[in-house]
């Protein structure tokens, strides 16, 4: 093969990798992933007054994306059929307060981790225990198949009370049918020491009794989708955006 030959063809032939290429890099910076939560989880994701998902988790997906490079749609989902959806596909992934767990992760594929917290007692501000084994034979709330209701299932003598959402925990705690919730470090906050009508009926006792990460949840090999959700987490965090949140939201 000649070299005028030979340099035709190479120049065909990276006009046709070229051609291939932009395509696919459109698609992906065009692509809307469609995102699940729970809003019912407050600071980290919640429905204010003009009926709008917020929150820290909202904020920082929203600045995932526009790192990444894709836009983002969010869809409230019930906690109970949250990780069914997406199973079936109803959504591309979850971003809603998630604990990476060992056992979620044989079912799912999470990003990177994007925040640490932990699960916290609070209790009505006349109890005198200081944390869960002080409340055994009694009633204590967590939102179901949160990691919250299993550290409540772990202490032997305390009676687990399951709940669709976690405000209505509080609520039944205000009403005295319970004496105690436990739940993630920045929700007890939220509720125990911001919210006007509970911050002078309960109180937050003990430090936090777990060390947990979140992580925003994809389909089990969803490759493409993960590879794009840590490169935007990677970038945030460089940037410190997520430590504007913070001060912004985790008051």
């Amino acid at each position: 093969m000649n070299l005028v030959r030979r340099t035709l063809m190479v120049l065909t032939l990276a006009a046709v990798c070229l051609t291939a290429a932009v395509p696919r890099q459109a698609e992906a910076a065009g692509r809307t992933v469609t995102v699940a939560t729970d809003a019912t989880w407050p600071p980290m994701e919640m429905v204010d007054a003009n009926k709008k998902i917020v929150g820290f988790d909202i904020d920082f997906m929203n600045a995932i994306a526009k790192e990444a490079g894709f836009a983002v749609q969010f869809k409230n989902t019930a906690w109970d059929g949250i990780f069914a959806g997406l199973g079936a596909g109803r959504y591309d992934a979850i971003i809603s307060s998630v604990t990476i767990t060992e056992e979620r992760k044989k079912q799912y594929d999470f990003s990177d981790p994007y925040i640490n917290i932990g699960q916290i007692l609070v209790v009505p501000k006349t109890e005198k225990a200081t944390n869960l084994s002080g409340l055994k034979g009694k009633k204590v709330g967590a939102q179901i198949g949160t990691t919250g209701a299993f550290e409540i299932k772990k202490v032997q003598g305390v009676e687990l009370k399951n709940y669709d959402e976690i405000g209505l925990a509080f609520e039944d705690m205000a009403a005295g049918r319970i004496v105690g919730v436990v739940c993630d470090e920045p929700t007890a906050a939220h509720y125990a020491l911001q919210k006007a009508e509970y911050k002078n009926k309960f109180k937050i006792v003990g430090k936090s009794f777990t060390a947990e990460s979140y992580g925003i949840v994809v389909k089990k090999g969803d490759k493409e989708l993960l590879a794009l959700i840590n490169k935007g987490i990677k970038a945030v965090k460089a940037k410190k955006v997520d430590e504007q949140l913070r001060k912004k939201w985790l008051r």
